[in-house]
């Protein structure tokens, strides 16, 4: 016998909780990938995400009534037969579980879903070098380019059909007047059925999923060491790679990674040390051997030979130019875009080729978007 007259309890609380983390998770993995500072929200929301769509893989199987694949109306046919009714009949009855469009609209979500998390995964590993895929950055670099379009266009799909799904709740609610937005707030229906049944292993594996995900948003935000953001490049030490780039160079600056120019812009810049950014340099200050050690250093460590993000996209963006300041680079310029070109005049940054004022441990080689601070 139900609870409610005229009502089925469809969505016990666990239910109800995991398709909010569903929801919530996705908008908030989509708006942060917009902001550098936020890529940690970002990673963390998304393993979030990846973790409730596996969740609701295996509900679909051994979850309650209602909740399971085998109650799904995936048929063209049922399909039809829902919109024809929907325009027909403005006071149908509706089913207590999901309806065809519902039934539709769960799996755009986990196949989508699914592609979103795992070409995200491919992509940290491959682009950033880092969490669990991380090994596969070294032979498989260039594939970062198709697997971001892949990414970037399976989330604006999903944000697109999530619009959709919502105005079809909204049709529900105010022109059916179903009160259909509610259902996945107070977990029940206005519709005929019998009231679902939750076993208490239901409950200890939705409860246990929702615990994980929130480990899961501690461990990526808040712990440095964390395997999930773990990336594959050491800390560079110039002195034991090159120990007069480190002391000559690094007398008048921190030194500047050399996978962040090509070979043939350092070339240039050694051969025009007699006015090195308006500073006269000779052998007085370097000796010919240290400059040909240096030059030697540079090209050998040149973002040719590197398979860091910032190595494949500054070559990829500057087709016959070899400029010798970061700053011309065309992939740099659409980096920093979004930022006011006054901030770079603060005391505490100085100039647009100063990368170590943002970019903590810039003089290390590590480029991580997790480090960027931008300080006032």
């Amino acid at each position: 016998m139900n609870k409610r007259q005229n009502e089925v309890f469809v969505w016990p609380l666990c239910t109800r909780i995991i398709h909010w983390m569903i929801a919530l998770s996705f908008i908030t993995s989509f708006i942060t990938a917009f902001f550098h500072s936020l890529f940690k929200w970002h990673l963390a929301f998304g393993w979030i995400f990846g973790i409730v769509l596996i969740y609701r893989l295996v509900w679909g199987i051994v979850g309650p009534n209602y909740a399971t694949f085998k109650t799904f109306k995936l048929s063209f046919a049922e399909l039809r037969y829902y919109f024809v009714e929907k325009v027909q009949n403005r006071w149908r009855k509706i089913h207590a579980g999901h309806n065809a469009a519902s039934s539709w609209f769960t799996i755009i979500v986990l196949c989508f879903g699914l592609e979103i998390v795992l070409s995200g995964l491919l992509l940290q590993g491959t682009q950033e070098a880092s969490g669990p895929f991380c090994f596969l950055n070294n032979d498989f670099f260039k594939a970062s380019t198709f697997l971001f379009y892949v990414h970037e266009y399976g989330a604006y799909i999903l944000v697109a059909w999530a619009f959709i799904h919502i105005s079809g709740v909204l049709v529900e609610q105010f022109y059916h007047k179903t009160n259909m937005a509610f259902a996945m707030v107070t977990g029940y229906k206005r519709a005929d059925g019998e009231d679902t049944v939750v076993s208490i292993w239901h409950h200890l594996f939705a409860y246990s999923v929702i615990a994980i995900s929130i480990g899961m948003l501690y461990t990526i935000v808040y712990d440095e060491k964390s395997y999930l953001t773990h990336e594959r490049f050491a800390k560079i030490d110039y002195a034991a790679e090159n120990e007069a780039y480190a002391q000559k160079c690094g007398k008048c600056h921190k030194p500047y990674p050399p996978f962040m120019l090509p070979s043939a812009s350092w070339t240039l810049l050694m051969d025009g040390l007699s006015n090195h950014f308006g500073e006269a340099i000779s052998d007085r200050n370097i000796t010919q051997s240290e400059q040909e050690s240096i030059r030697a250093y540079l090209a050998s460590r040149s973002a040719e030979t590197s398979s860091r993000k910032l190595a494949f996209k500054t070559l990829d963006s500057l087709g016959t130019m070899h400029p010798i300041s970061m700053s011309k680079v065309p992939y740099w310029r659409a980096a920093h875009e979004h930022i006011d070109r006054s901030v770079y005049k603060r005391p505490s940054i100085k100039e647009a080729s100063n990368c170590f004022a943002c970019h903590e441990g810039f003089e290390f080689g590590i480029l991580d978007n997790t480090r960027i601070h931008i300080p006032q």
